[in-house]
């Protein structure tokens, strides 16, 4: 079964299973808008591989090894929308695009991405330059650094060497 099906389901199951004991066949599809017939078709390859525990007639429970790979996987979707927000990308495509590159991303781009949302949302004031790209991301208009900031740049970038 390949990576991101595997990753989506679990991820999918992981969602909708808090407050609940099982997951559904029905509750899947619903998410999905798909055919009931198929969810039961990942849910046993699923539980094949050891993902999930899947009962016909009684639904889904994850597995140590599922909810392992569901919360990894809720994580780099997590913060790859907030990523994507923060350049100034709309909810609704953050979240799509997050969806395809929580997949695709190396370990260590993930691992970039990560230090930068952390280091963006412990900043005590919004940067500048990230304010700056989301108004020319807004409206396509790039506008001019004001001097006083590329001169305190310059100053900082030849006194930290």
């Amino acid at each position: 079964m390949r990576k991101k099906t595997i990753e989506d389901y679990v991820e999918l199951v992981y969602d909708l299973q808090k407050g609940k004991k099982r997951v559904h066949t029905n509750d899947i599809a619903s998410a999905l808008k798909i055919n009931p017939a198929s969810v039961t078709e990942i849910f046993q390859k699923l539980n094949e591989e050891g993902y999930v525990n899947y009962e016909k007639y009684s639904g889904a429970t994850l597995t140590e090894k599922g909810k392992k790979v569901a919360k990894a996987t809720k994580k780099r979707h997590d913060i790859l929308t907030e990523f994507l927000l923060l350049l100034g990308v709309d909810k609704k495509t953050a979240e799509e695009d997050a969806c395809e590159m929580e997949h695709i991303l190396q370990p260590s781009t993930m691992d970039t991405v990560i230090k930068f949302v952390e280091i963006v949302k412990h900043c005590q004031i919004t940067p500048y330059w990230l304010e700056r790209l989301k108004r020319y991301v807004k409206t396509g208009k790039l506008s001019k650094c004001p001097p006083e900031l590329v001169d305190a740049c310059l100053k900082h970038a030849t006194t930290s060497k």
